[in-house]
């Protein structure tokens, strides 16, 4: 069993382009998880990807299983990048964990060679951040208007 050398430098290339995408607008931010760790977290999947792929006609084993994993073990990851005030009932860091855990999946995409799916991902996960993190910020501060007027 081996990888091919150009195979492994192209699937870690996609991964590595579509993770800056998505972690730079979380260090642009200023979100605790940016460039590095979405970067990390997607290089790591596709080489577990790459991995599993070389058993895929061993009888006793399924490749799939390791996609499963790494959506547990990734889990964990954005576990530690969710924060809760102590005062109040107010919780950070779900969009990044959440963005994390989409790298995990862009890493996927590109271990397994499906790069459309993962250039339209990375664009979809890009543009929620931006549209969603804008129009959130907004509601947020026109309802604490809206209660303090009231």
């Amino acid at each position: 069993m081996e990888v091919e050398f150009t195979d492994f430098i192209l699937k870690s290339g996609a991964a590595i382009a579509a993770s800056l995408c998505i972690g730079l607008e979380r260090q642009i931010k200023g979100k605790p998880a940016g460039l590095k760790t979405n970067i990390l977290v997607a290089l790591g999947a596709t080489i577990f990807v790459i991995i599993s792929n070389l058993y895929i006609t061993s009888s006793n084993a399924v490749p799939t299983r390791v996609i499963g994993q790494i959506i547990v073990g990734v889990g964990f990851l954005g576990a530690g990048v969710i924060l809760k005030q102590q005062s109040s009932e107010k919780v950070w860091g779900l969009a990044t964990a959440a963005t994390i855990w989409c790298s995990a999946a862009a890493g996927c995409l590109a271990g397994l060679g499906i790069y459309n799916v993962l250039a339209g991902f990375s664009i979809m996960v890009v543009l929620i951040n931006l549209i969603f993190g804008y129009f959130g910020k907004k509601l947020n501060k026109d309802s604490s208007d809206f209660l303090n007027d009231v």
